[in-house]
């Protein structure tokens, strides 16, 4: 507790309460220990696409159409000099030299008002190349808005309002309750009030055990890193080091962990308290500093020595296989973190979603009373910002990103995005180690600054407190069977 007396300047001092302890510090040394306090940040700044991701309309117009407006327009407003030469484009798409004669439709943003005006010689059209970027999961909407993050690290707002679907696939099936705002100002992006974003990874016992001198016997073995995110390995046909270095790098700057294989980690030199090898068995070699390590499938033997050597042990969980069998013998053979895959749609091996998956995972270990013994992350699927809150609230305490942080180094996708470490990549051909960290770094703020909005609007002060509840969301098809199933020709609905 801090108390701050009224007097003259040259006399304020401030007595700080400690240990039932009264000490006195002058207004200088209070000011200087509060300079010493540094709250987390992370520090973006605007990065240039290599690759200029196609424009979102095309525009045509008509010349000869044009030219007779302009010419009957310059009879009917003879002397209105600015109303002859304005141009009907709030966002500058004929502000050019020539005007519509050469409109530039990158500036377009298709409110149509040019279009609606003048139809019978302008037209605006979505952009196939556009369009044909991604899959029907990751959709060039979400590239177009990743690349937008990782070039600014701002949330992207374009004042528009949203203008998308309600309700769909996926995670377009959940809905966030934004109804309890009990403090508005509760707000960590402008930092009025913190917001914790920290998620702790390891063993953390359900009660502490004290022996005779009253020393905790069962202390909690446990890393914290400061998202509620970390980076999944890049596909493994991806032979290009720059990639890995970059994602060693940004885990580094962000203060979170990237999993990479263990014989690229050696080779390179990667490294630190920051990068978790990827294993698959007790006698590989890690690098001094490494704080987890990731195994690659349960082995009791292999986790236990691994165990004993002083690190924290991930177990990784196929979910294409019977996942639940998986994780029963893994949590009853002692691990405490295990790491479910789903592939890059979001499926397991019986076409169940991961929200689904991860709630019935999640709950298990309620049941089992034993869920704050383990740690639970998931990756696959996590194609937007939204995704994260989503999948927390689904059961998991941290999530793995893995295309998306490709899609922020501007790589291209294509054959099998689907199915793991099956997708051609392609990198920008001036691809640099610098300009792809930023990159990384600037999308990790903005998915943060994101997180931060949601947990701001929900009244929840850190993201701990979001883990499996189920009651902070909404399902879209729960809304809609409770509104019309009764409804004749519903699904299931009346007769």
């Amino acid at each position: 507790m801090v108390l701050t007396t009224e007097r003259e300047p040259e006399h304020e001092v401030v007595i700080e309460m400690s240990e039932s302890k009264g000490k006195v510090l002058t207004l200088e040394q209070a000011r200087a220990r509060a300079d010493t306090y540094l709250r987390y940040n992370i520090d973006t700044m605007e990065t240039a696409d290599r690759w200029k991701i196609p424009r979102r309309f095309n525009v045509k117009v008509g010349k000869f159409g044009l030219a007779k407006l302009l010419f009957k327009e310059f009879f009917k407003y003879f002397g209105h000099w600015e109303t002859v030469f304005s141009r009907p484009c709030t966002y500058g798409v004929f502000s050019g030299p020539v005007g519509g004669f050469s409109p530039r439709p990158n500036l377009c943003v298709g409110c149509l008002r040019c279009e609606v005006q003048h139809p019978d010689f302008v037209t605006v059209t979505p952009n196939g190349e556009l369009r044909a970027l991604g899959d029907k999961y990751l959709t060039w909407r979400h590239i177009s808005t990743i690349d937008e993050e990782a070039r600014k690290g701002s949330v992207p707002v374009r004042g528009q309002g949203y203008r998308g679907r309600f309700g769909g696939p996926g995670f377009d099936g959940m809905f966030t309750d934004m109804s309890e705002i009990v403090r508005p100002s509760r707000d960590g992006i402008h930092g009025r009030e913190l917001i914790g974003t920290q998620v702790d990874i390891g063993k953390k016992p359900m009660h502490l055990e004290f022996d005779g001198n009253g020393a905790i016997c069962n202390e909690p073995e446990m890393m914290t890193i400061q998202v509620p995110f970390l980076y999944s390995a890049p596909p493994t046909n991806l032979d290009d080091d720059r990639v890995v270095e970059i994602m060693a790098s940004a885990a580094a700057k962000v203060d979170t962990l990237a999993l990479l294989p263990v014989d690229v980690v050696n080779r390179l030199e990667l490294g630190g308290a920051n990068v978790a090898p990827i294993v698959n068995c007790a006698g590989c070699e890690v690098p001094e500093g490494t704080r987890l390590v990731e195994l690659r499938q349960w082995d009791e033997q292999a986790h236990d020595a691994l165990e004993n050597k002083g690190l924290l042990v991930s177990v990784a969980i196929d979910m294409s296989g019977d996942w639940r069998a998986d994780m029963k013998e893994a949590r009853l053979g002692g691990a405490s973190i295990l790491h479910l895959y789903a592939d890059h749609h979001g499926l397991d091996g019986e076409d169940g979603f991961l929200m689904d998956t991860l709630a019935e995972a999640h709950t298990n270990l309620v049941n089992a009373g034993i869920r704050d013994e383990i740690t639970l992350i998931g990756s696959g699927g996590i194609a937007g910002a939204d995704h994260l809150p989503k999948a927390i609230i689904s059961g998991l305490d941290a999530v793995g990103l893995d295309h998306s942080l490709l899609v922020a180094m501007q790589a291209r996708l294509s054959g099998d995005t689907k199915e793991r470490n099956s997708a051609t990549v392609q990198l920008p051909d001036d691809f640099d180690n610098a300009w792809g960290l930023q990159r990384v770094v600037n999308l990790s703020c903005s998915w943060r600054d994101q997180m931060l909005e949601i947990l701001g609007a929900m009244g929840v002060r850190e993201v701990r407190r979001l883990r499996g509840e189920f009651g902070r969301s909404m399902r879209c098809s729960v809304l809609e069977a409770e509104a019309f199933g009764e409804i004749e020709g519903y699904p299931g609905g009346g007769d």
